[in-house]
């Protein structure tokens, strides 16, 4: 097996019994749109972007008792018992650590294109039809409601403030993923983004009429 093929069986592997919206499949299709965004901007370090993909949730804290940086430090020791040297392998692990919507709310770090890359990608399975089943499979397993009018959005300033939202799954599309959009690092996520962030807001104002019984 090459390292692309050892690293999936890994995360695989340490994915297994995360929720459906953070399970391998979804860093199957971000390590997908990675490979798709990589090629459209002839840009970056592929096996750099590809290997971030592949393990950038295997200790998503959501389901891994442990530190936001467990993901990264797992991946670098990986990396580096398979052969990857250590400067890319160091490369990818600050790439992993830095990736997160709650860690980009306090971190500064140096944008790479393969970091740009693999974030536009984490972002957009966020988005459209697939981020809309995403939160609210998210949602579900944390037993939130769906929706609430009486309790309105929040702007969060920290990443603790982040993690202990227990708001309505509606809200979330307010405080993050209609955010999504205007954070998109590279031309190609721009584009991708826009047509998914449009069909959330048909959904939501379709959601939201519904809920009031006038559609």
């Amino acid at each position: 097996m090459n390292i692309t093929e050892k690293a999936t069986t890994f995360a695989m592997s340490r994915q297994e019994g995360f929720d459906g919206g953070h399970d391998w499949s979804h860093s199957e299709r971000v390590l997908n749109t990675a490979r798709h965004i990589q090629k459209r901007e002839s840009a970056g370090d592929l096996e750099v972007i590809e290997l971030a993909a592949i393990l950038h949730d295997i200790a998503d804290t959501k389901f891994h008792k442990g530190s936001e940086t467990d993901g990264g430090d797992m991946s670098y020791d990986f990396l580096v018992k398979n052969g990857i040297p250590a400067e890319k392998a160091e490369h990818i692990r600050s790439i992993i650590n830095s990736l997160s919507f709650k860690n980009s709310l306090e971190n500064t770090y140096e944008k790479s294109i393969e970091f740009q890359i693999v974030q536009d990608a984490d972002r957009l399975d966020a988005m459209g039809a697939v981020g809309i089943a995403r939160a609210f499979n998210y949602g579900g397993l944390k037993n939130r409601a769906r929706y609430d009018p009486e309790i309105k959005p929040q702007t969060y300033t920290s990443t603790e403030e982040y993690k202990k939202s227990t708001a309505p799954t509606l809200n979330h599309f307010y405080e993050k993923l209609f955010l999504q959009k205007d954070l998109m690092n590279t031309k190609t996520g721009r584009e991708l983004a826009e047509e998914r962030h449009e069909y959330m807001l048909s959904y939501v104002e379709r959601f939201k009429d519904e809920w009031r019984g006038i559609r």
